[in-house]
């Protein structure tokens, strides 16, 4: 049990979140039970996991939650390992809200020099009707930046995907690829603004992001063939293409991470009798898939080509990264196991403020 990378877990807790302070201590090493010095209470290690509470080993739901990971369907698991179908979609939306913390604690605040984005939409079948799952892709490590789960292909929607991005977005240059919705402009304009800060009472002026380009591929199905539409809507063109690199514009990066969605997600599998019953079935293995790809898949496209020298002179070497990795969150390739057991620490402890006049004894202080 190594105590460095325990935290307290207690809201009301001041230390609580904080690693490495002395202030955690082994209270049960048989349960596997720690104290905070600071509050007094204890806590079991696994708390803040996937794992914690879980009545079944641990062993039997990482293999489970691989394999719904990877799209294998809930009757295939009960028939498999003799569980209770309501036993694995409880299993699911366990792993699938703890990836979700995973992903907003790690990628969510981070800052990142995305450069390029590029944003699709999905059509979902369910049994309450068809649905749409909106994602983002950052296209130089490949990383999945976040989706968005709603019954309407609105404004609301791509404002929120928008948002996500927008979030762990430095102020460098951006091109985002999108296709024909003028949802995406609007909501790229109204996202990508900074408050000016003057100094004057009143609302500070929201001032656009400059170096913000947008482009469309607008895909148009006639008769005679398949034509497609490409144009730079907002931001300069020497920019985009610097941004762009070769070739043209293309959504071609978000539509494969589509097609691997499609392939690891039961539901989102055409003509699939394994519907989801609800939206928020469909958001957590959506998280759920969305952080097996980013912390535990190696990425063909992100190797890394080594040179090592041996007896018999050099030889080439390639070294597998995850999206991850290549974007310098992670410095190794995550098992299931570890994504499952990542304790995502509280946010810090912020005080209560005090209203009303000051005790006295601050005013005595004060005054001498």
């Amino acid at each position: 049990m190594n105590l460095k990378d325990i935290f307290c877990p207690n809201l009301a807790c001041p230390d609580r979140g904080k690693m490495g302070d002395g202030n955690i201590g082994v209270h049960s090493q048989k349960d596997g039970r720690c104290i905070c010095h600071t509050c007094g209470k204890t806590f079991a290690v696994t708390k803040g996991t996937a794992l914690y509470r879980l009545k079944q080993a641990h062993e039997l739901f990482v293999v489970v939650t691989t394999l719904l990971a990877y799209g294998c369907p809930v009757p295939a698991i009960v028939a498999a390992f003799g569980l209770d179908a309501r036993t694995v979609m409880a299993w699911l939306r366990r792993a699938g809200t703890h990836c979700r913390g995973v992903h907003e604690h790690i990628i969510g605040r981070s800052q990142l020099d995305v450069q390029q984005v590029q944003a699709d939409e999905i059509k979902v079948k369910t049994q309450r009707g068809y649905y749409w799952m909106a994602m983002a892709l950052m296209v130089s490590t490949r990383l999945w930046l976040g989706g968005v789960v709603s019954a309407r292909r609105d404004l609301a929607l791509i404002k929120a995907l928008i948002a996500q991005v927008r979030r762990l977005a430095l102020c460098r240059p951006l091109l985002i690829l999108v296709d024909g919705l003028v949802s995406y402009v609007h909501a790229v304009q109204q996202e990508f603004r900074t408050p000016l800060h003057t100094g004057t009472r009143g609302r500070p002026r929201l001032v656009a992001w400059p170096d913000v380009a947008i482009a469309q591929v607008v895909k148009q199905r006639t008769a005679t063939g398949l034509y497609i539409v490409r144009r730079l809507v907002q931001g300069c063109p020497a920019m985009a293409a610097t941004l762009l690199g070769r070739g043209v514009f293309n959504t071609a990066y978000i539509e494969r991470l589509n097609a691997t969605f499609r392939q690891r997600l039961a539901c989102l599998v055409r003509r699939t009798r394994a519907l989801a019953r609800t939206p928020s079935t469909l958001a957590y293995g959506m998280y759920l898939v969305g952080g097996v790809y980013n912390f535990c898949t190696d990425h063909h496209s992100l190797r890394l080509l080594l040179y090592v020298a041996t007896h018999y002179g050099h030889r080439r070497r390639w070294v597998p990264r995850t999206p991850a990795m290549a974007t310098g969150l992670t410095d190794h390739r995550w098992s299931v196991h570890e994504l499952l057991a990542f304790k995502v620490p509280p946010p810090p402890f912020v005080p209560a403020k005090r209203r009303g006049r000051p005790p006295k004894q601050i005013l005595l202080e004060a005054a001498a």
